[in-house]
């Protein structure tokens, strides 16, 4: 009879084990592979023809051995705001001033804030709804100064609800979903705050939540006159990367708008948009040159389908923080064996926020990217000095036709496989266009340090480890990875 008992307890706990691998094997393959991608998330929108698209961008850079800051993209984002009439829609991934007190930033969140609260003051009428990511409140453990203001000052602040996405570190998304996330993240911190000692102390649970690597992504502004769509976060810490951003007008608003309300409806906030409308189109009506809104997988599939249709003598030039993505790295490797000009300006992943990184992934794709075409393909590194250059844009010239591809998105399965959210832009236009003279311009003046010192050799940043690309290839397949 003991025997007996033993033997049923025994097969109790292994079947009981058993249960727990199979839910844990199940939330995994759902989670990351057949969890339906909400309504609204990668889209890619009619191409307008309607709209004045601007190209801007932050450099920051050596002159004569000094230091030197072009900061354009935060100025026009306080200008929308101050020029708005009727309503914004700001979505921002980062929105914060959470750094290492040694060293000194630009005070740009707490800028931000207080152009959003004065505009409030003076037209009380006016709409603004603010969208950001979970990180900012370190996934509910508490609520940033910022965003108290505002929300204390009457104006809708949205935290992105990411668990509604597909998990892109679904090994360890699988474990949280399973044990730890009915344990909720609220209580007392006491753990040291990653971003600085001087930020609010945190609890183990938002560790937990934190290692999803989840994020709204996004970096967007839009009002009832402009819009920008940019690489650039309103962080303080970030205050002095180079970024990119596309000023725009005419009907692109209202698709932006529409993309930024499905954000608000995932996160349980119903928006009409009757009350977020764009009526005017462009004054500069153009029919040399379109623009599509393009997100998460969109960007992937456009960017895919554009390079591959890529001929010899045709140029791409790409300027990335991370490539990662395994098939736009194959694309851009049959790209450049079929006689195409492939130029790549890379950041070096070794800085962030004061801290240093290890190179990965850039350095280890920029040697797979050479040695798979003889060294045809070409590699800059953007020289850093402590920022990053965290600009994430694409520009294929071709005889008649060049395309534009930039926004938020980093060339990664996070950023582009439907995991994040993310929001870019895909223009087409002729080649004696402003807006492509002017991206042209800004790819050839890094590339060939005029004016500045901008970038360096391939030798200098280059990496032989074997080890290094092992460890990018498992945290690119599996998602183990900030990048």
């Amino acid at each position: 009879m003991v025997i007996e008992t033993v033997e049923k307890e025994k097969r109790k706990k292994i079947n009981l084990y058993f249960i727990f691998v199979f839910i844990f094997i199940l939330s995994c393959i759902i989670n990351a592979f057949i969890t339906p991608i909400p309504d609204g998330v990668s889209v890619m929108s009619e191409g307008r023809k309607d709209s004045e698209i601007e190209f801007l961008y932050d450099l920051t850079y050596l002159k004569d051995d000094e230091k030197t800051y072009e900061q354009n993209i935060f100025n026009e984002w306080i200008d929308l705001i101050n020029e708005a009439k009727n309503f914004i829609i700001l979505d921002m991934f980062l929105f914060n001033d959470y750094y290492d007190r040694k060293y000194e930033f630009p005070n740009i969140s707490e800028e931000l804030t207080n152009a959003l609260i004065n505009k409030k003051d003076l037209n009380p009428d006016i709409k603004i709804v603010f969208i950001t990511d979970e990180i900012n409140n370190f996934y509910g453990v508490y609520e940033s100064p910022h965003i108290k203001r505002l929300r204390k000052n009457n104006i809708d602040v949205i935290i992105t609800n990411s668990e509604v996405m597909r998990d892109s570190n679904y090994l360890y998304s699988g474990f949280w979903r399973t044990i730890f996330k009915w344990f909720g993240v609220e209580g007392k911190g006491w753990l040291a705050n990653p971003f600085s000692s001087d930020s609010p102390k945190v609890n183990l649970r938002g560790y937990l939540k934190l290692i999803n690597f989840k994020a709204n992504h996004r970096k967007v502004i839009i009002t009832d006159k402009e819009g920008i769509v940019t690489s650039a976060n309103v962080h303080d810490a970030s205050g002095y990367h180079s970024n990119i951003a596309f000023k725009v007008k005419g009907q692109i608003l209202n698709d932006l708008i529409e993309s930024e309300l499905s954000v608000a409806n995932l996160s349980g906030h119903e928006i009409n948009q009757s009350s977020f409308q764009v009526n005017e189109n462009s004054k500069n009506q153009s029919t040399d040159t379109s623009v599509r809104l393009i997100t998460e997988g969109k960007i992937r599939d456009s960017l895919i389908e554009e390079i591959n249709k890529t001929n010899e003598k045709d140029e791409i030039f790409v300027g990335m923080f991370y490539l990662s993505h395994r098939r736009i790295i194959s694309s851009l490797i049959n790209a450049a064996n079929r006689g195409v000009d492939v130029k790549l300006i890379l950041d070096p992943n070794k800085d962030a926020f004061g801290m240093d990184k290890n190179g990965i992934p850039n350095r280890q794709v920029a040697k797979e990217l050479k040695d798979k075409t003889n060294n045809q393909i070409q590699v800059r590194w953007y020289d850093t000095n402590g920022e990053q250059y965290h600009s994430k844009i694409v520009f294929i010239d071709k005889r008649n036709e060049s395309i534009i591809i930039g926004g938020s998105a980093n060339l990664t399965r996070r950023n582009i496989d439907n995991y994040n959210l993310e929001t870019n832009l895909l223009i087409k236009t002729k080649t004696n266009s402003k807006i492509n003279n002017d991206v042209k311009n800004y790819f050839y003046r890094i590339w060939n340090n005029k004016d500045g010192h901008y970038t360096v050799k391939y030798e200098k940043y280059k990496s032989e480890s074997i080890i290094k690309t092992i460890i990018y290839r498992i945290q690119e397949t599996t998602g183990l990875s900030t990048f």
